[in-house]
């Protein structure tokens, strides 16, 4: 048998020198993993020592401690709040990188998908725990959040910045997503009627096999409305306007620059995970925090609750509408809040189904009637396809009334919950 050290030589075997021939490879397999180290550390600089939000990451471990070493829910639920929403920002930020390498089209499904990640694992760990006023609040404050705050913000932030012009945007996006949005409502409408006019067949049973059905309705309508946008409606995110510079696109390719595709798909994977971790003591919290800050649980869940979420979308909206990319912020949040109705909410009901749990899509009067009328207002706003600070404060103003509303709320259900 030959040496191990012959082996290692290559093809002079009788060399005296081996060793040092067989240098070479290990000399290049070390750069390698050098440069793959290097890079690793400057991925985690650029993604957790760039943004001042990371300041709030430690709240998250923070929040753990007290969870065991205390039986403060008020700041469990504070701390673990506050530790979610830089990992939001940073998902919107990951998901932003991806987008770079997928196109505007993929790109601006991406940037809903992963926003709605956080929204998606609270109401996984609600449901869990039997909490189904709690999902179903949330994620209604999530679709009111991305129309009227989200959209409002970026509005008025283009707006100001391109004052001596209204900002424009496809009509197109803006009408598909409002008939997805209207057939939400639809959906979410009748089991409440049904129940409200005591026309079941079966008390009780009826509304939620309805809200079942619609379930399934309403995924194959949004499974469509991907395919439908994904083939030969590539256009459907793509700036409309003659006004793009060309000087965006050096902007693109310095963005470009920062972390890989497979970097960004691994940050993906990890702050998807965390905030999992985090999600499951913000639930937990929820109701000893309503007591503790003297708050009621339905503002915790449709007010406070979609700021954690919904910060990627906030920072990912503004930012796009600032550079006059219009069509990605709407992408971004209209497409955020058509996901959460469309395909998040009825996703939810067929986890429950499969848990055991009786969540249904009667959301009761009061929060039925919120979301139709901001659907309608919304939908008058993007008729005409253009975008002006003026337009951005109306809905900020409407999402005040809103939070006042729930404020000042009592849920009629908060025993079934």
């Amino acid at each position: 048998m030959e040496t191990p050290q012959i082996e290692m030589g290559g093809f002079k075997v009788n060399s005296p020198q081996v060793p040092n021939g067989g240098l070479q490879p290990t000399v290049a397999s070390s750069w390698k993993s050098r440069g793959t180290v290097e890079r690793a550390l400057k991925s985690i600089r650029i993604v957790v020592f760039t943004s001042k939000l990371n300041l709030l990451m430690p709240f998250g471990p923070a929040s753990i401690i007290l969870h065991f070493t205390t039986r403060r829910h008020g700041l469990v639920f504070l701390f673990s709040m506050l530790g979610i929403t830089p990992l939001a920002e940073r998902l919107g930020y990951a998901t932003e990188q991806l987008a770079i390498y997928t196109g505007p089209t993929v790109g601006g499904l991406l940037n809903a998908t992963f926003g709605n990640a956080t929204e998606m694992i609270i109401a996984i760990y609600a449901l869990k725990n039997g909490m189904i006023r709690v999902v179903q609040q949330s994620l209604l404050g999530s679709i009111l959040s991305n129309m009227l705050l989200v959209m409002g913000c970026a509005f008025f932030a283009g707006g100001i910045v391109h004052r001596n012009k209204d900002q424009v945007f496809s009509k197109a996006t803006a009408v598909v997503n409002s008939g997805l949005l209207l057939m939400a409502v639809m959906g979410l409408m009748f089991p409440a009627v049904l129940h409200f006019t005591h026309s079941e067949v079966r008390q009780g049973a009826s509304e939620v096999a309805l809200s079942r059905f619609s379930s399934c309705i309403m995924l194959v309508a949004y499974a469509s409305y991907l395919y439908f946008q994904l083939s030969g409606r590539s256009n459907i995110y793509s700036p409309i306007g003659s006004e793009e510079a060309p000087n965006e696109d050096t902007v693109k390719e310095d963005e470009e620059a920062e972390i890989g595709m497979w970097e960004a798909v691994t940050w993906l994977a990890v702050l998807t995970l965390w905030v999992s971790f985090l999600s499951e003591y913000l639930v937990n919290a929820i109701e000893g925090a309503s007591d503790s800050l003297n708050l009621p649980v339905a503002f915790i869940s449709v007010i406070l609750l979609p700021i954690v979420g919904n910060a990627a979308e906030h920072a990912s909206a503004i930012m796009f509408a600032m550079k006059d990319k219009l069509d990605i912020t709407l992408g971004v949040a209209i497409g955020s809040s058509t996901q959460i109705s469309m395909f998040v909410i009825p996703f939810c009901v067929v986890i429950g189904w499969v848990m055991g749990q009786k969540m249904d899509l009667n959301f009761q009067l009061f929060e039925t009637a919120t979301l139709f009328i901001t659907v309608l207002v919304v939908a008058f706003m993007l008729q005409d396809g253009t975008a002006n600070y003026l337009k951005g404060l109306m809905l900020i103003l409407c999402y005040l009334i809103v939070a006042a509303s729930f404020f000042v709320h009592v849920d009629p259900q908060s025993s079934d919950g």
